[in-house]
């Protein structure tokens, strides 16, 4: 990471005993080399002091709209303009319905208002507060005003439950203001395509053809490009798991010919598309309308090939679009890889073998080799799925790049 060094963070700390962690953030970014400047609510000095926050940030922190001793102006245009980033952490149940109503009494929904500059949020509240509708609506508007808003992390939490509805730890935070101060991203505005997730193919009502894969790779694509400014569209399958930007445009699918309509629906926008999608390649032909019952020892379905998504859509690839594949097989498989990189259209493909034991379904780790043309192929050491999915996205900004400097060269 580079230094954050000469950026302006204005931190915003409202009550919830995750207030505590406001302590550990500020130190990370003033280590980075950034200013910080904090508001806080008056609930937030239930459980944290202002001489905390003001030792660590090296700054004054403010409360009021005016000194009650001097009658100095706290003049909330000014901080909101002074800020390269606005960063609300913790963020309540209490100051997001206040923030999404657009009410304005106190300093930090004054600023918020006024502020031109990012926002990132941090919600934190018990489990029950972080699942209920009105919350889930209220966090969805607020990113919808153009807030970048994190999902809350999971573990135990003040009540004594166990659940989603920590606030995401303070590293966590910085990583993504790096991301959102970092210099501007070749995704920035670029419509991304990503295919993810297992597909189901019925056999009967209760009984279906599917595979182990959870749809994590995808959605860690997903949740960086989106912080990378760009605008996508996840076309993903029957999984549990969500991209934790709501941001990311979800259509969710089923089956592999569900996955193939919502695909192509957005492909012709798309600036790149993203094949990470673990795709049944056979149905049955034949589903059966009620269920199956056991009589014969043998059973014999009749399967049909599905569409190859990737395949398909790379016959109707244009010279400004992008393709990312993925393969995943049982032994080394670059000659498959090789294989899929020319017959699919791929810009560059993503080999996963099994044979690599942190590598496949199900783990939030990964171990890959990337081929690209003439290129000699690389692999990754063993990562975690999100600094996986970066590195990806790094290749995908630098074919951008190239891509534009073609047309650039064609149009001189």
């Amino acid at each position: 990471m580079s230094s954050l060094s000469g950026k302006r963070i204005l931190l915003g700390v409202t009550g919830g005993i995750a207030a505590y962690k406001a302590a550990h953030l500020i130190r990370l970014l003033v280590k980075e080399g950034a200013e910080v400047q904090v508001i806080v609510t008056a609930s937030a000095l239930d459980f944290i002091t202002p001489l905390t926050l003001a030792t660590l940030s090296k700054n004054p922190v403010y409360r009021d709209f005016f000194d009650k001793n001097t009658g100095a102006w706290n003049n909330h245009v000014e901080l909101g303009n002074w800020a390269d980033l606005l960063v609300i952490a913790p963020l309540s149940a209490n100051t997001l319905s206040k923030l999404v109503s657009g009410q304005s009494d106190n300093l930090l929904l004054c600023t918020y208002l006024s502020c031109t500059c990012p926002i990132l949020a941090a919600p934190a509240m018990d489990l029950d507060m972080y699942r209920h509708p009105a919350v889930r609506q209220n966090l969805s508007a607020l990113a919808a005003y153009g807030a970048h808003v994190m999902e809350a992390a999971s573990g135990e939490l003040a009540s004594g439950l166990n659940g989603q509805g920590r606030m995401p730890e303070p590293e966590e935070i910085v990583s993504r203001i790096y991301q959102l101060l970092s210099p501007s991203s070749s995704l920035n505005e670029k419509s991304v395509l990503i295919t993810a997730g297992p597909t189901r193919e019925a056999i009967d009502p209760v009984r279906y053809i599917s595979n182990h894969s959870s749809g994590k790779m995808g959605i860690a694509l997903a949740d960086i490009a989106a912080a990378r400014g760009a605008r996508v569209t996840l076309v993903l399958g029957p999984t549990n798991l969500r991209p934790s930007d709501p941001a990311v445009q979800v259509m969710p699918v089923t089956t592999a010919l569900e996955m193939y309509e919502a695909a192509e629906t957005a492909h012709a926008q798309s600036d790149v598309a993203i094949f990470t999608a673990a795709v049944a390649d056979y149905r049955p032909e034949n589903p059966s309308l009620a269920k199956i019952k056991k009589k014969e020892a043998h059973l014999h379905l009749s399967l049909i090939k599905n569409p190859d998504i990737a395949g398909a859509l790379g016959k109707k690839k244009t010279t400004r679009q992008i393709h990312v594949g993925f393969a995943l097989e049982t032994d080394e498989g670059y000659r498959s890889a090789e294989g899929k990189l020319a017959s699919k259209n791929f810009d560059f493909i993503v080999l996963n073998s099994l044979l690599d034991p942190e590598a496949g379904f199900q783990k939030d780790t990964n171990q890959v080799t990337f081929f690209s043309g003439n290129e000699k192929s690389e692999k990754t050491p063993v990562l975690k799925k999100d600094e996986l999915a970066s590195l990806i996205l790094d290749r995908v900004e630098a074919r951008i790049r190239e891509t534009e400097a073609d047309t650039k060269r064609l149009n001189a």
